[in-house]
Formats: structure tokens, sequence, C-alpha cells
């Protein structure tokens, strides 16, 4: 399974950050259908815009023949006396429809990305499905959809596909869910019921202005990069959660964050809107677990003695962006901070 981009727990904080990827940009195909700002503004007043037509898709079922080139992984299945291949490759073939695949019951990986797939509901017999990596595709949502029913599915990997909403998405085994690059605009339909062993969720680059959604106690690593997010809500519930990257996004306050995420470490902010020190304190219910935290091109960061500030609020930092805190580091921060609230305490005094 080397396709997953999280592998495996344990990851330090140098690679949990090299792991924050950007969305890839938009193909040269598509860039060519965007103008630029005030470019042709006269030709646009005179004759009527011309939209570019959606490509068609040609329908092209998968035939037994593309099933033969892909398989591979021959392995004992049954009682053991018995052999298959067990993965199956089919990628960029222009792929619209999967019903040839319904004979193949002892596929176990299935790799389907880069075709022009809308329904995966063939998969249904594929009862021993393991893995399903189907990104770049045209898949809207999972409504009707047979994943929910795969009794041993673990890892799934949709992103940049079409999907706007998770109603109906299920897997009572399943860890690893991949829907980067989406066009999801809020969370909802993902609770503990259906997705109780979820231990990693990838929602980076879709539509979210809100956290709000995510009943996930399970959850461990968390990636909202790249989206609109402005609020933060609904955190208490993930109690399991050590990473969380919140990179790119347009959060000004930090309120949000709960004494409940005993469990999180790592905590990624990089490139929002944070300017006042006064939100770094809305991290202090996390007090007993962050060691790693990275606010990077926010405004705050490039303030006066930012590193310092930051750590008298959060003395028990191990990392603030990419540099390890230093003894020496973290005792003048205390000193600063102490100093900071005599001063205010000698203040409240005057003023009474």
């Amino acid at each position: 399974m080397s396709d997953q981009e999280d592998g495996e727990e344990g990851l330090t904080e140098e690679q949990e950050e090299e792991q924050e990827e950007e969305v890839p940009a938009l193909r040269d195909s598509e860039q060519e259908g965007v103008k630029k700002e005030g470019q042709e503004g006269e030709e646009e007043e005179e004759e009527e815009e011309v939209k570019p037509e959606e490509e068609e898709v040609v329908e092209c079922p998968l035939s037994v023949e593309m099933v033969a080139e892909g398989l591979s992984l021959l392995c004992k299945v049954g009682n053991g006396l018995g052999h298959a291949y067990t993965r199956l490759d089919v990628k960029e073939r222009g792929v619209t429809e999967l019903s040839a695949l319904a004979p193949f019951i002892h596929v176990r990986f299935l790799d389907v990305s880069q075709n022009q797939l809308r329904d995966l509901s063939p998969l249904t017999s594929l009862t021993h499905l393991l893995w399903i990596k189907a990104d770049g595709n045209q898949l809207t949502g999972f409504k009707g959809q047979p994943l929910g029913e795969l009794p041993y599915l673990q890892w799934l990997s949709l992103a940049s596909n079409k999907i706007r909403g998770l109603e109906g998405l299920g897997g009572a085994v399943l860890e690893y869910l991949n829907l980067t690059g989406n066009l999801i605009q809020q969370v909802s339909g993902l609770d503990y019921g259906c997705l109780s062993n979820l231990v990693c969720l990838e929602l980076r680059g879709n539509q979210l202005e809100s956290t709000e959604g995510l009943h996930l106690p399970n959850l461990r690593r968390l990636y909202l990069a790249q989206n609109l997010i402005k609020r933060l809500e609904g955190l208490a519930h993930l109690e399991k959660l050590t990473t969380l990257h919140l990179r790119d996004n347009q959060l000004e306050s930090l309120q949000g964050f709960s004494a409940g995420m005993r469990a999180l470490q790592y905590l990624n902010l990089r490139g929002n809107l944070v300017f006042s020190l006064a939100e770094v304190r809305a991290l202090v219910p996390l007090f007993g677990s962050l060691r790693a935290l990275v606010l990077s091109e926010n405004p705050l960061s490039e303030s006066e003695d930012y590193r310092l500030s930051v750590l008298g609020i959060l003395p028990h930092l191990e990392r603030l962006d990419k540099d390890p805190v230093s003894r020496e580091e973290r005792e003048e921060a205390e000193q600063r901070e102490k100093e900071i609230v005599e001063a205010e305490n000698t203040e409240l005094d005057t003023e009474t």
C-alpha cells in the first residue's frame, strides 16, 4: 500500500510538514478557459461570451481484455488450495463503466484512477476488497454506492473527483479516507456509527468554511489544508486526534480548541490570517499534549519577539514552526512572560 500518503504512525514533525503538499494546480487545458481579469473587456461588451463546451465523454466500458492486462499479485484464496490474482490496475484507460469486474471476486487491491467513472456500484460483488484508489474520476457522491457494504475495505482514495456531499458514506473497518480536491462545502454524514475505525481523513483542497460535523472520536490524523475555513467548531469530538493540518485557510480566530483534545501533538496553522497574540491563548487548553506548532506565514509571525511571545504562552512546545525550541529560548520566554504578568498586576494594583 505504498500509495497511502500518511503511512505509519510516529511521523516526525518535519515529515508531517513535507506531507502538507498543495493540491495540484489547474491543468493547462483548464487554465485556457480562465480569463485574466480585465482582459478582453471590450470584446465581452460587444459580443456574448462563448462558454467552452464540456468535453464529450466517449462511453468505454471496462473489457475483459483490460482486466487481463491489469491483473497481478497471485495469492492463495479460499481454503488455501486455490490461487487467484488479487491486484487489478486499470489506470488512465478512459473507462466509464465497471460491470466486467463482477466475476473477479478475489480482487483485493483495485486502482481505477484517472478514468471517467461516475458509478462504483459494480464493485458490490468484490467483497474481498481491502484497498480502492479511484482518484481523478467523475464521482459526485456516495448515495447508491456500495462502499459501506464492502466488509473488509480499509483504504479508500477518491481524490480529485466532483464529490459535493458525504451522505451515504460508510465503512465498518475503513481506516484511511482521502477526499482531497473535491467540491465539499460542509462536513455532514461523517459520524462514528458509520466510520468507527477511521483513523486518517484527508479533506484538503475542498470548499469547507467550518470544521463542524467531524464526529469521529477514533480519528488520529486530519488534513484540512487549502479550504476556506473561517471557524473552528465541533473539535471537542476529536479526542484521539494527534495531528491536525489547517494550513492555508482563512482563520483569524483560534477559538474552538478544546481541552478534550488531549492527544493533539502537532498543529499546523501556517498561512492563515492570525494577527493577534491573544489568539494563541486559545491553544492553552492543549497545554498537556501539544508539542509542535506551525504559525509561519500568519501576520502574527511578522511581529517583534514573535517566538518569545508565543513560547511565553505555550512554554511546553518542543518545536515552533520549523525550528526546535532551545532551553535558552524557553528560559528567556518564561522570564519575559513573568515580567509581563508582573507589570500587568502592578498596573491593576495602581488602578485600584
